[in-house]
């Protein structure tokens, strides 16, 4: 168990929290919820120690042991994958390293002996003979096959590094578990597998997540990190989601009525305190007026921004033909004779594991790269707009943002544009930051301006959830929702495909699966996963038109 026992933080004159009481208790998943600097991941690394916090006291059972999902992909570079794995139990991995020195000694003794036996006793003890298979089992199940288990960590690449560590994290049955984003960089299958793991783990996990579907899934409890508070809250994220709203509502009403009775008491006060007839009334509501704390009443400190595309013109009936692509990066093909005819109606979820094809088709599409061979056609009334995975070449300038959103409005008016950002979050000086020093959240919400003002009827999106806190999330969703327009996309937010798409696109290796359903009915559909089994065996082709 942890005990949470009046803790606080502050960072100069910022309060990031303040006389916080939580416990966690083993068998419950809890979900770490909050905005973008609300303090999430701190509060994970003053539960790991990594960070001191100002006052209070954090309270582990003694023996039970900690693990945590690590952030520096590079740390394990010198570590076979399956080596870097065992290495998250910490006990077990010491015993390895001892177990192989002393056997591998050229003059061993007796004494050398006895360590050997008692070594022998405690690799056993802690699972030593089936540590590889089982870290085997976890990284198959992150997506990493025997051939990567078998490199060094230093030649996967990044997205490979994320599962190993994440492998790393889960291993050896930890008696708490710190996941900080653990399903960054995980494709929906790998995310399946990991709420699978967690719902089945008898001890407590404490996970910071974006992801709406995973937090349901996952998550017994939510922490909510809102003004310097982490309220506790039974059930998952849609629970919470529920509850905040009901709650906020009733804290708004609370304070409007205050803010009312406050008026009324000063308008009172105002006109009658120089009457000699009511001047004992008016300094008895000016004693009421100032035992009205409109303080303690607390509404949320969340802002939505405000997501909304408007094409400017309707799409026709011809709207995107693909046909016969043919896409290559350094010599290894990623596309071959892909074909696609989008419909007026269609907004298309790119899935599956093949990331580097649906980004090229994407590129290829919007024209940022040239196909090998191939043809694609846009129809005479499409227009669309692209939101690429990696946009660093959009904001390598020094200008202001409303200087760079202006660049990409018909209407040149600074009020209009500063009126337009301020509903994406950007107020006051917030719009004259250069774009150069925007972190990836502020980035992707300039991205989205950009889009909004382009009255686009097409949207091309690559990634759109990425660094987007929830609330800009849901924003987000429910923009494309409303969407009359044709969407094509691809993101690894499970509850971002269901709620959008109606047209599943999975490309595997020499395959392609094709299908005019929702996203849930395509997870379970026989056929769909008859198809998967047989491309994975090699079978090419044209699949499931």
């Amino acid at each position: 168990m942890i005990s949470v026992s009046e803790l606080s933080l502050a960072y100069g004159e910022r309060t990031l929290f303040k006389d916080v009481n939580l416990k966690f208790t083993p068998g419950n998943c809890y979900g770490i919820i909050g905005a973008n600097g609300a303090g999430k991941s701190t509060f994970l690394k003053i539960l790991d120690g990594q960070v001191e916090h100002d006052k209070g006291e954090i309270a582990i059972s003694s023996g039970e042991r900690l693990a945590v999902l690590q952030q520096d992909h590079f740390a394990f570079d010198e570590f076979s994958v399956l080596e870097a794995v065992i290495y998250g139990y910490p006990k077990l991995y010491a015993i390895m390293r001892e177990r192989e020195a002393v056997y591998a000694k050229e003059d061993f003794t007796e004494a050398d002996g006895l360590r050997a036996a008692e070594l022998e006793s405690d690799f056993a003890e802690f699972g030593g003979w089936e540590a590889e298979a089982e870290a085997g089992v976890m990284l198959s199940g992150l997506g990493l096959g025997e051939d990567d288990q078998k490199k060094a960590m230093g030649e996967l690449d990044e997205t490979k590094k994320v599962r190993v560590l994440l492998a790393q994290a889960l291993f050896g049955n930890p008696d708490i578990l710190l996941l900080d984003e653990p399903t960054n960089g995980l494709d929906l299958e790998s995310i399946s597998w990991l709420e699978e793991f967690l719902i089945d783990f008898p001890n407590i996990v404490i996970v910071v997540s974006h992801d709406r579907h995973f937090l349901n899934a996952v998550c017994t409890n939510i922490c909510d990190i809102d003004m310097g508070r982490i309220s506790a809250y039974s059930g998952n994220y849609d629970f919470w989601y529920q509850m905040s709203q009901m709650l906020q509502r009733q804290a708004k009403e609370q304070l409007k009525k205050r803010e009312d009775k406050a008026k009324e008491l000063k308008e009172f006060i105002q006109r009658f305190s120089s009457n000699a007839a009511k001047s004992r009334q008016a300094t008895s509501r000016k004693k009421v007026l100032e035992k009205l704390d409109l303080d303690s009443v607390v509404v949320t400190s969340r802002k939505f921004p405000y997501v909304g595309f408007k094409p400017t013109r309707d799409i026709g009936n011809n709207v995107l033909s693909v046909e016969k692509l043919c896409v290559s990066a350094e010599g290894a093909p990623l596309l071959r004779d892909f074909s696609l005819t989008v419909n007026k109606n269609d907004k298309i979820a790119f899935v599956g594991l093949e990331h580097i094809a649906k980004s090229a088709l994407f590129d290829v599409i919007a024209g940022v790269r040239t196909q090998d061979s191939g043809t694609f056609l846009w129809g005479q009334t499409t227009s669309f707009s692209y939101f690429p995975k990696d946009n660093a070449a959009f904001f390598e300038g020094t200008e202001s943002i409303t200087d760079w959103l202006k660049q990409y409005s018909s209407d040149q008016d600074e009020t209009y544009v500063r009126g337009f950002l301020g509903r994406m979050l950007f107020s006051g000086d917030e719009a004259l930051k250069p774009v150069n020093v925007l972190s990836g959240g502020e980035k992707v919400r300039c991205m989205l301006s950009r889009m909004m003002l382009s009255g686009a009827n097409v949207l091309i999106l690559d990634e759109p959830t990425n660094h987007l806190d929830l609330e800009a999330i849901t924003a987000l969703n429910d923009g494309l929702k409303a969407f009359p327009g044709v969407i094509i996309f691809n993101s690894h937010d499970h509850e971002f495909v269901a709620s959008v798409a109606t047209r599943i696109v999975e490309i595997l290796p020499g395959a392609v699966i094709d299908r005019q359903m929702s996203f849930d009915d395509y997870l379970t559909d026989e056929q769909v996963k008859r198809l998967r089994s047989a491309a994975d065996k090699g079978r090419g082709g044209k699949l499931g038109i």
